[in-house]
């Protein structure tokens, strides 16, 4: 059986963070793609090396699962659940509906 993850749109994701929630960003695109666009306040794990460096990760802390588009953070927010990870959220739309709906400043790519 498939664990279940949850999504958060960008907008819902930024009023959080406005209001001072303790959310544990991990953006699990490649170093280039960070270096165009960062993540503020985002940890950094690459997806490939997720598996490697699980113990870096609280399994019970809240956290947001960021990616370009959202099918790689889906991917390892599954991957988080099915390791016991409870609370795990999908950035709907990944950085790019980030920049879109939430921060302008953000740029595309």
């Amino acid at each position: 059986m498939m664990p279940d993850i949850g999504a958060i749109e960008p907008a819902a994701l930024k009023a959080r963070l406005d209001r001072g929630d303790r959310i544990f960003i991990l953006d699990v695109r490649e170093p280039f793609e960070i270096s165009v666009a960062p993540f503020p306040g985002a940890s950094h794990i690459p997806m490939g090396d997720i598996p490697s460096r699980l113990t870096e990760l609280d399994p019970d802390r809240e956290t947001v699962v960021v990616c370009h588009h959202g099918v790689r953070s889906a991917q390892v927010a599954m991957y988080l659940a099915r390791q016991g990870f409870e609370h795990v959220l999908n950035l709907t739309g990944g950085i790019d509906a980030w920049s879109e709906d939430a921060d302008p400043s953000t740029p595309r790519y």
